[in-house]
Formats: structure tokens, sequence, C-alpha cells
């Protein structure tokens, strides 16, 4: 997946100074000519083709053992992060709840970024202030699917270009494609009983040849800056637990 998001970004890259050398080559970047720059948008546009078309390969969990696994057993894309944490379990699962987009650096900044600056369902890219992001997950753009206060999963699902939305029990029911299914966790597990490990994971599952495609080429893009939302969440839970905890 980094590897499909590099070939897109540099061809978009690529692309965007050949578009501009056309006008005025940027012989700083070695393109001394406009035919170079003709040239350019040419391999910018074949490097993001490239990667919007790598091959996407799908997993599926054989023996689930999580409640993630039970409603996303089948996923082409994913991202798993963790963090050790110095507090006990109900303190994680409580911080989890509470933390708010002001206890993340530029998170409104990153999510806007990352949807392209559209609107979003729920209000997840605009949250009001002071109130805990899960709460603005749950509220309308995600649905809560399971929470043993061990683990807390949510996820959004539907036909793929928003029209038809599923509700939490169709989660696990087989469906024709098209369809897009996300699903995401966070999931405590004790070291002992002052230490913590909390991990989140988010998979994907994509149905048809023209939705997989489009997904593809849209995690890739976004894929650098979820992962370093879900490292910063992960980070603001750590410090409010321990904060709590002391």
């Amino acid at each position: 997946m980094l590897f499909g998001g590099f070939l897109i970004y540099l061809g978009l890259i690529g692309a965007a100074a050949g578009a501009v050398s056309l006008l005025h080559p940027l012989r700083f970047l070695g393109i001394r000519s406009r035919g170079k720059g003709l040239l350019v948008v040419g391999l910018g546009f074949l490097a993001f083709v490239a990667g919007v078309w790598l091959p996407v390969t799908e997993t599926r969990v054989a023996d689930p053992r999580t409640l993630l696994d039970e409603f996303a057993p089948a996923y082409q894309f994913s991202e798993f992060h963790s963090v050790r944490i110095d507090a006990p379990r109900q303190r994680v699962y409580e911080a989890i709840r509470a933390v708010t987009p002001e206890e993340i650096p530029f998170y409104r900044t990153l999510t806007w970024i990352r949807g392209f600056g559209r609107p979003s369902p729920g209000g997840i890219l605009n949250p009001p202030e002071r109130r805990p992001i899960l709460d603005t997950f749950l509220s309308g753009a995600f649905l809560p699917l399971a929470d043993d206060s061990r683990e807390i999963v949510f996820g959004r699902a539907g036909d793929g270009w928003g029209r038809k939305l599923w509700t939490a029990g169709e989660f696990k029911q087989p469906h024709a494609a098209p369809f897009v299914k996300i699903a995401m966790n966070f999931r405590i597990q004790e070291v002992d009983a002052a230490h913590c490990s909390l991990t989140t994971e988010t998979r994907v599952y994509a149905a048809g040849p023209r939705t997989l495609r489009g997904f593809a080429a849209y995690w890739r893009m976004i894929q650098p800056g979820s992962a370093l939302i879900r490292r910063m969440w992960l980070r603001a839970i750590k410090l409010r637990a321990e904060e709590s905890a002391r």
C-alpha cells in the first residue's frame, strides 16, 4: 500500500511540475524545454495510473479472536497501530471515550486534508469544540457495533456511493456488490494491573471492480495522513489515561 501511495504522489507531483514547465520550464529540476515538460507530464500520468492499478490482495481471518474479527473477517485495506500505557484498563477505556480534538495537534487540519476539504457526515472533519472524538464519530458517520469495555468496534458500510447505508445488524450479513465496508476498533490488553497495551486497527473491504479500484486510489492517497491521525489519537489517549492514573 505504501508503494502504491508513493507512485500516486510521485505521479501527481511530476505531472504538476511538467504542466508548469509547459509555460515556463523548471530548469532547476532539469526540465529545460517545453518538450521535456510534456514528457514529464506523461511520465507522471503513467506513475499515477500504475499506483492506482497496483494489485490488491485480500486477507481473511480463519479463526476470529476479537470483536473486530467478527465484523470484518475479510478485508483488502488495513492499518494497525499500538501504544503501551502506564495506567489500568478502566482508565484507558475512559480516556478512549473522553479524548477531544483539542488534545491532538492539528487534528482539524489533518482530517480536512484527509477528506480533501469536502463536507463530511457526522461532522468528523469539523467536530464541536470539547466534544469527545469518539462521540462525534458515533453520532452519524459511524455506527457503534460492539463494546465490552475491552474492545470498542464501530463502522460504516453501504453501496459505496453513500446513497444506502447499512444498519449495525446488516454488518455480518452477506451483500451483493458494489459496497464498501469500513470497521475500526480500539482494543485494550492488560499487561498487569497498572499497565496496558492499546491497539487500533482499521479494516476496509471494497466489493465490485469500479468500487475496489476507486477505493484503492483513495486509500493510497490518504493512508499516510490517516496513519498519522491514528498514532496521534493513541498518543492523546495515553497522555490522558496516564495523567488520570497519577
